[in-house]
């Protein structure tokens, strides 16, 4: 999947380094919605990839990368739910250098062009904590809309934090793309 700044293609062996290194990382993983309390070993991680491959999973992980090959983080529909054709959206940019240049952005619109176009699923959701600016931002270029608050369903750094439940139609993303 080719989006304007990014490649979107399969996660391999080969990028198990780099996630090792951003799973371990709590400036990076105090944003994911994934449980990262305790450090991961290489084994939990080699494991996840294997399970990610898995046909029919519920959730499907990418990898994505400029368009020169770097590879930047990580991207995937979780909880797919074939009956109500929806699911959630996660990501990550491990390489925290490589933050604010527009990746992310481009990389989740390239996504939703592939899971509402080619996959034909009707909405795709997603939280995110309220301290996340950054993500928030990006999610309404994006034009994901603010659905909910889950009040304090987030504890971080010692205090409780609103979860901010955000999701995006089909028809919404493309009379957007136009």
């Amino acid at each position: 999947m080719e989006g304007k700044l990014v490649r979107i293609r399969a996660l391999e062996r080969k990028d198990l380094d780099s996630v090792m290194r951003w799973v371990n990382d709590p400036e990076i993983t105090k944003n994911l919605s994934s449980f990262f309390l305790y450090p991961v070993s290489k084994e939990q991680e080699e494991k996840w990839l294997e399970n990610i491959h898995n046909f029919d999973a519920t959730d499907k992980v990418f990898a994505f990368e400029t368009k020169e090959g770097v590879y930047l983080g990580n991207i995937g529909l979780h909880k797919i739910n074939w009956k109500n054709r929806n699911a959630e959206l996660g990501i990550v940019i491990g390489k925290k250098e490589d933050w604010d240049k527009g990746y992310g952005t481009d990389a989740v619109l390239t996504l939703l062009d592939f899971t509402f176009n080619r996959m034909n699923l009707h909405r795709i959701y997603l939280r995110v904590w309220d301290f996340n600016l950054r993500a928030i931002k990006s999610y309404e270029k994006c034009g994901f809309r603010k659905e909910g608050i889950l009040r304090e369903g987030h504890f971080e750094d010692g205090k409780y934090h609103d979860v901010i439940m955000m999701g995006i139609l089909k028809e919404e993303f493309n009379s957007k793309a136009g």
